[in-house]
């Protein structure tokens, strides 16, 4: 069963050949309400390390043109944060690995200056100057303001089961790992972007935090997660219901298994997975993503050899952001991955009886955390 928290999954993981050739990071997202009009926006906050042991006073950033010309790979800490909707954007503030402490074995944590991250716990604050974002471009960012404090309650985990542990995660035999303790996270605080504060409820947040660490990206790159459900058939809100769905294109010693995904769906207590490294389990996916000229589709079909799980989801492109990442090798290859808080469309569960289905349940999400892009 996959909602077994671990907090071995969850900590420091660059070690052996990921601690000059590698990258760990923690991803945290919900939406809170602006204090004084209302407002709902969505946010997220990342933690990003990248390349340790090839660091120092300071932060070595890969796009700088120097760098790249040189073949000089990167290594920080980078604080990610930002909002998405209208007035989407996404901030950077890099830290050299003598100003990062760490507590590498579980519970992690982790601290630069006025940064913090741990399982229960996350602060800090990012200012990017209009000037420095526009003559930085290695910093890969927009301009703003943001400062947060927030407190974690993680409800409901998704325990990918072996490809994260074991021999699998001792031999680093995948490209990209995930693990995501947190899938339904509660968070209790305040977010202040651009001198506006926005406050967060656990009843409201929509929360989600995991982690992914590696030496390279997957291509295409999905990631789907909502815990805002409402049946269509009764009308209630499904208050212990999250699901998850990530992967793309994962490779295991360098050989790629095409378009997988990994999905769990918690649906009011009871768990349905959907996880091709559990092959007793006859999992079978299809999965395609479409861009318009206004959304990002998904379609994705999962099934085992006892249910089923039908997923359609959309998002505004102008609510979404192109999230950038570098590669630890220094390589900036995904440069459309579209990112977003606010996608929004339908779930069907069906219990599945030989080649008979029934359904069990056709779901509104809303406040869908959402990603899609592929190498360009």
């Amino acid at each position: 069963m996959f909602n077994k928290h671990d907090l071995t999954r969850n900590e420091y993981m660059l070690t052996g050949r990921f601690a000059s050739k590698g990258y760990d990071w923690w991803w945290y997202s919900f939406t809170a309400r602006n204090e004084v009009t209302g407002e709902e926006k969505p946010f997220f906050i990342e933690f990003f390390l990248c390349n340790p042991k090839l660091g120092g006073d300071k932060p070595v950033l890969g796009q700088l043109p120097s760098n790249r010309e040189n073949h000089i790979r990167p290594s920080y800490m980078m604080v990610k944060a930002g909002t998405w909707g209208a007035t989407h954007c996404q901030l950077h503030r890099f830290f050299g690995w003598n100003d990062v402490k760490l507590h590498k074995h579980a519970p992690y944590n982790v601290e630069a200056a006025d940064c913090y991250a741990s399982d229960i716990l996350l602060k800090g604050s990012v200012n990017v100057s209009e000037i420095e974002a526009k003559n930085h471009p290695e910093y890969m960012c927009d301009s703003g303001s943001m400062s947060w404090e927030l407190k974690l309650n993680k409800v409901t985990a998704f325990n990918v089961g072996y490809g994260a542990s074991g021999l699998f995660r001792w031999l680093k035999a995948f490209e990209m790992y995930w693990h995501a303790e947190g899938m339904k996270t509660e968070f209790d605080g305040y977010v202040i972007l651009n001198g506006e504060k926005y406050i967060v409820t656990p009843d409201t947040c929509y929360g989600y935090a995991d982690k992914n660490w590696g030496s390279n990206f997957t291509s295409p790159w999905v990631w789907l997660s909502s815990n805002n459900m409402t049946s269509k058939l009764t009308g209630k809100k499904l208050t212990d219901s999250v699901f998850d769905i990530g992967g793309g294109r994962p490779k295991v010693f360098g050989i790629a298994l095409e378009r997988q995904l990994l999905s769990a769906f918690w649906y009011e207590g009871k768990p349905y997975e959907f996880n091709f490294s559990k092959f007793w389990t006859g999992t079978k996916t299809e999965f395609s993503s479409q861009e318009t000229d206004d959304l990002i589709i998904w379609h994705v079909r999962q099934e085992n050899h006892h249910a089923v799980m039908e997923t359609d989801i959309q998002c505004r492109k102008s609510d979404m952001l192109l999230v950038n990442y570098e590669s630890p090798d220094g390589g900036k290859r995904h440069n459309r991955l579209w990112n977003g808080g606010n996608g929004f469309g339908t779930v069907k569960l069906y219990s599945k009886k030989g080649k008979k289905l029934t359904l069990i349940d056709d779901i509104e999400v809303k406040n869908v955390g959402c990603e899609y892009g592929e190498y360009c």
